[in-house]
């Protein structure tokens, strides 16, 4: 499947979409239904529409689908491409080194990247492709009539579209207006602690370190990496800022001794991202009529398999896809729903898994395992 051809393929059926939430899963989606044609809206509750300065990992199956989206080079550019997954042990000792075999030929396997190059990547490319985006914007009311979808924003206008997505993430207020039943977020019992180095000259693919304080160093340029560090937080506590860089510390601290060095490097409070981890999987439908859902408001994961952006990048290629073939949007929504939720629901599933060993409420993953296995799920067509 690819979407590389902008040309106007949907002429037989120029549906009008919104897309609420402008971060990756929506402006990929906004950048693939442009591509096959259609007139595309975009909303964005942010006003400032800011991301965090961190990193994040892309993994094979998503250089594919940047291929596919038509971005590749820019995405590339303003990221970091690498071939192989390093796993350690706790002590520090390398324990196995996994390939990343390419999907697209002349192009990195993996690719780490920094979130705001990422979302100027994609913003840019979205506003290029012609879709209108609009920011510090919510939907009020969402009224689906059977042959439309009438919307009303929270500026006092209105918006009437033949389909509405709803990318916007874990606590989706489109799905609890759907479907007001659906399961809520659970917090898992981890969190993950982020902030940004200079690069060390080996670190040159991703580094995984095994243990209870687990940690990963992800090169996303030529001067910088990310660390994260997965801890296990009972009860879920509230840090106030102006502690995150001594409360990260601590917990380098407790991690693999050869890490320790970058303890003295970590000094700014506003430098720390810290998210508590939670997980979400809608086991039954992921639309209403003309509504659907998208990304993490259908699945959010760990980032046990750095899959979460991956999967949302792909829903979007698959929904493009689907609305192309279908002659209804609520048919189209049903199909996309059932070639994606055997792989998100194994990575959402998978990445828990290794969550609950981690903290011992489970059986201990094997990390180099569980990697090896989701690479090969994951580089199937989707």
């Amino acid at each position: 499947m690819s979407i590389n051809n902008p040309s106007f393929q949907g002429a037989s059926k120029p549906w009008k979409a919104l897309i609420i939430g402008a971060g990756i899963g929506g402006l990929s989606a906004g950048i693939a239904l442009r591509s096959k044609g259609y007139d595309v809206e975009m909303i964005e509750k942010d006003p400032s529409w800011t991301v965090y300065g961190v990193g994040i990992i892309q993994q094979n199956n998503v250089i594919r689908a940047m291929h596919e989206l038509g971005v590749i080079d820019d995405y590339i550019g303003a990221g970091y491409g690498f071939d192989h997954v390093k796993i350690f042990a706790p002590n520090g000792i390398e324990v196995a080194k996994v390939p990343l075999p390419p999907l697209v030929d002349g192009y990195p396997a993996n690719a780490g990247i920094a979130r705001p190059a990422l979302q100027k990547v994609l913003a840019e490319s979205a506003k290029k492709a012609g879709a209108a985006i609009r920011l510090g914007l919510t939907a009020t009311t969402i009224s689906d009539t059977g042959d439309w979808v009438d919307v009303r924003f929270s500026d006092g206008s209105e918006g009437r579209y033949d389909l509405v997505i709803g990318a916007d993430g874990i606590y989706s207020k489109t799905r609890g207006d759907i479907f007001p039943e659906a399961p809520k977020p659970e917090f898992t019992g981890q969190s993950v602690w982020r902030y940004n180095f200079d690069r060390p000259a080996e670190t040159e693919g991703l580094h995984v370190y095994n243990g209870q304080i687990g940690v990963g160093l992800v090169p996303m340029s030529e001067q910088k990496i990310y660390m994260y560090v997965t801890t296990p937080e009972p009860g879920n506590p509230h840090f106030e800022r102006s502690t995150l860089a001594e409360e990260m510390k601590a917990r380098v601290k407790m991690a693999c001794p050869t890490l320790h060095h970058f303890i003295d490097d970590i000094t700014e409070n506003e430098g720390v991202v810290y998210r508590p981890l939670e997980w979400l999987m809608l086991e039954g439908d992921w639309h209403k009529g003309r509504i659907g859902l998208l990304g993490d408001a259908v699945h959010s994961t760990t980032p046990h398999l750095g899959q979460g952006a991956g999967l949302a990048i792909e829903d979007a290629l698959v929904l493009a896809d689907e609305l192309s073939k279908a002659s209804s949007p609520n048919e189209a929504f049903k199909r996309y729903r059932d070639r994606r939720f055997e792989r998100c629901n194994y990575i959402v599933k998978k990445s828990l898994a290794i969550c609950m060993g981690q903290l011992g409420k489970g059986p201990l993953v094997d990390n180099s395992e569980a990697t090896a296995e989701s690479i090969g799920v994951v580089a199937k067509p989707i």
